[in-house]
């Protein structure tokens, strides 16, 4: 699948991700038809949040 992911201050990328997978009972998976940063996406973007990695991915804000 293709998500938004981090590669360092100020370098968003759209790439291909590996799919997601149930890990847990509650779990579920949805088909998403649209996906977008919020707000508080800009604190990662700006590099404020220590513990993001490289290929970490973005969006919280879906639609689906």
């Amino acid at each position: 699948m293709k998500a938004l992911t981090w590669h360092g201050k100020s370098d968003i990328r759209c790439e291909r991700v590996d799919d997601p997978t149930i890990e847990a009972d509650r779990d579920i998976i949805i088909e998403l038809t649209a996906c977008a940063i919020c707000g508080s996406d800009i604190h990662l973007m700006g590099g404020f949040v220590p513990d993001m990695h490289a290929h970490d991915v973005l969006g919280h804000e879906t639609i689906g």
